[in-house]
C-alpha cells in the first residue's frame, strides 16, 4: 500500500494504494445489460443481456420504469469471475532496543535478536483467461513468497506470479494447477470510448467484509499526479472504492472490463468519492503477455518532454495550452529518424487528444510494435501530421552487462552499460556515461559495500568506467583499497572502501 500526500484547500489529502481486500469474477463474455434500453411499458421485464449491442446509444433515463431498472443482470454475470488474492510475504520483524545491550544479552542471550515474521495481505483479481489467468494490482503481490486465489464458490488454488509489471503497478497470474477447471474470463472494453458521465460498477471485498457492488459515474478521464508511475493516465469514479479493492475491475454497463481499481483520494483511509483505476487498454497489454508468456515490450519514442503551460502557449500562439513539448531528441532515435526537433509539440496521437507528456506515453505505449501511428505535430505555426513507425527500444548488447562473481568487494553486482533509451528512462542525459546497477545479490559483498540498484558508477580508482566490460575487468580484480566515484538520486559522491 502506497501513500502519498497532498494538499487541497489546506486539508492534508492521502493517495493511497488501495491494497487490501479486493475479489473479482471474470466472465465468458457477460451479457451485455444498459440501464438507457429499455421496454417503454412498466411491467415489461428488462431487456436480455444478449439483446443490447455495444453500440447502443447512451440516453438519460427518461421515465420511472427506466430509473427502477436493476444492475442485477450485469452483477450476476460479472460476480462468478471475481477471485480473491491471499499474498503472504516474510518479513524480519524490528529488533529490541535491547537486542545489543550486554547487560540483558547475558541474561535473555536472543531472545531479543530479530526474527522473522509472516504477514498476510489480501487484494482481488479478474480472471483474464479460462485457462486461469488473473490481472491484479503489483503492489498486492509485491515481495510475496506464497500467493493464492480464492473463487466466489470458495475453490482455492495455488498460483505463480508470471509477469510483475511495477511500472504500470499490474501483475499477471497464473493458476499452477488448474485440475482441469475452465474458468469464466472477462471480456476487455476499449477504454477509449468512455465518456465522462458513463455509468460504471465496481466490484470487490473492500476491508474484508465480502463481495461488495458499488455504482457510480466515470467522473474524469486522464486523470495524471495520482501515483508515481511512469504510465499515470487514470480513470476517475465517484463508484465507492475503498482500501481492499486493489486488484479489482471496473465494468461498463455490457459488463466488460474497463479499468483495474487502483487507488483512491482519501483523509480518513475510506472512500470519499474520488477513486482511480487502470484503464482496460493498458491493463490488457499486460494480460496478453502473461497469457501468451512473452515479455511485456513498450514502444520507445526517443524525446524528453514538458507540459505546454499557458505562457508556452501564447508564444506558441495556440489557443488554449495542451499537448507535450520536444525539450530533448535523442541522437539516432526514432523522433529523431522520424524528423521530430526540439520545440516541436505533439498535439494527438492516431485522433486522441495529448493533453500532456503522461498522455502522449500512455497513448504511445498502447500501441503494438512495428504499427505506424499518426501524431498531429505543430511545428512554429503549422501543424501537420507525421506517420511514425512505433519501435521497441533496441535490446543491449551481449557485452553491454555484466556480473561480478569474482572474488571480490564488488562480487554479487550486476551492472548495464548506459544507453540514450536507459538513460531516458532513469530521466538521465542522453550522453551520460558510465554503467548503472541493475542488480545485487542478497548477502553479497556488493551489498554489503552498500552499492544499491540505480547507482551509477563513475569511476573506479582514477579510472573513468565507459562500459560493461571495463568495469568487470578492473571490478574484478583485488586491491587494497577502492576509490569510488559514484550518482546516487541526482547527487555525486566519492567513497574509499578496503578490498
Amino acid at each position: 500500500m502506497s501513500l502519498r500526500s497532498l494538499v487541497f484547500s489546506g486539508l492534508a489529502v492521502a493517495v493511497i494504494a488501495i491494497g487490501g481486500t479486493l475479489a473479482f469474477s471474470p466472465w465468458n463474455a457477460p451479457g451485455q445489460a444498459q440501464v438507457q434500453q429499455v421496454q417503454a411499458q412498466a411491467a415489461t421485464p428488462p431487456p436480455s443481456t444478449d439483446a443490447i449491442p455495444d453500440t447502443a446509444p447512451r440516453a438519460v433515463p427518461t421515465s420511472q420504469p427506466q430509473v427502477q431498472l436493476s444492475f442485477a443482470p450485469i452483477v450476476q454475470a460479472v460476480s462468478p469471475s471475481v477471485v480473491n488474492v491471499y499474498a503472504t510475504r516474510i518479513e524480519a520483524q524490528s529488533a529490541s532496543p535491547f537486542a545489543n545491550d550486554p547487560f540483558f544479552s547475558r541474561f535473555f542471550g536472543d531472545q531479543f535478536q530479530s526474527r522473522p515474521r509472516e504477514s498476510r495481505a489480501l487484494g482481488s483479481g479478474v480472471i483474464v483467461d479460462g485457462g486461469g489467468v488473473i490481472l491484479t494490482n503489483s503492489h498486492v503481490i509485491n515481495g510475496a513468497t506464497d500467493v493464492r486465489i480464492s473463487l466466489s464458490d470458495g475453490r482455492e488454488f495455488a498460483v505463480d506470479v508470471v509477469v510483475e509489471d511495477q511500472q504500470t503497478d499490474l501483475a499477471v497470474l497464473r493458476v499452477r494447477d488448474p485440475r482441469g477447471v475452465t474458468f469464466p474470463a472477462i471480456t476487455f472494453a476499449d477504454s477509449d470510448k468512455l465518456l465522462v458521465g458513463d455509468l460504471v460498477l465496481a466490484i470487490g471485498n473492500p476491508f474484508g467484509v465480502g463481495q461488495t457492488v458499488t455504482s457510480g459515474i466515470v467522473s474524469a478521464l486522464a486523470r495524471t499526479g495520482v501515483e508515481s508511475s511512469n504510465y499515470e493516465f487514470f480513470i476517475q469514479t465517484d463508484a465507492a472504492i475503498n482500501p481492499g479493492n486493489s486488484g479489482g475491475a471496473l465494468v461498463d454497463m455490457q459488463g466488460h472490463l474497463v479499468g483495474i481499481n487502483t487507488a483512491i483520494y482519501s483523509q480518513s483511509g475510506g472512500s470519499v468519492g474520488i477513486g482511480f483505476a487502470i484503464p482496460a487498454n493498458m491493463a490488457k497489454l499486460v494480460a496478453d503477455a502473461g497469457v501468451t508468456g512473452g515479455a511485456i515490450v513498450r514502444p520507445w519514442f526517443g524525446a524528453k518532454m514538458q507540459a505546454v503551460d499557458s505562457d508556452i502557449a501564447t508564444s506558441l500562439g495556440m489557443d488554449a495550452p495542451h499537448g507535450a513539448l520536444i525539450t530533448e531528441v535523442a541522437p539516432d532515435g526514432p523522433a529523431a529518424r522520424a524528423g521530430f526537433k526540439s520545440g516541436d509539440v505533439i498535439l494527438s496521437v492516431d485522433g486522441q487528444k495529448v493533453d500532456d507528456p503522461s498522455a502522449f506515453n500512455f497513448r504511445l505505449a498502447t500501441k503494438p510494435i512495428g504499427q505506424t501511428t499518426k501524431l498531429e505535430r505543430l511545428r512554429g505555426t503549422a501543424t501537420d501530421t507525421v506517420d511514425f513507425p512505433v519501435e521497441a527500444a533496441p535490446a543491449p548488447a551481449d557485452n553491454a552487462t555484466a556480473t561480478i562473481s569474482a572474488t571480490s568487494r564488488f562480487s554479487g553486482v550486476t551492472v548495464r552499460q548506459l544507453d540514450p533509451a536507459l538513460a531516458e528512462s532513469k530521466n538521465l542525459p542522453y550522453d551520460v556515461k558510465g554503467v548503472i546497477v541493475t542488480a545485487v545479490a542478497s548477502g553479497s559483498p556488493a551489498e554489503a559495500m552498500g552499492l544499491k540498484v540505480d547507482d551509477i558508477i563513475l569511476q573506479l580508482n582514477d579510472t573513468v568506467i565507459t562500459d560493461a566490460q571495463s568495469f568487470s575487468t578492473l571490478a574484478s580484480q583485488r586491491v587494497r583499497t577502492w576509490q569510488i566515484i559514484l550518482q546516487r538520486d541526482g547527487r555525486v559522491s566519492r567513497a574509499i572502501v578496503s578490498g
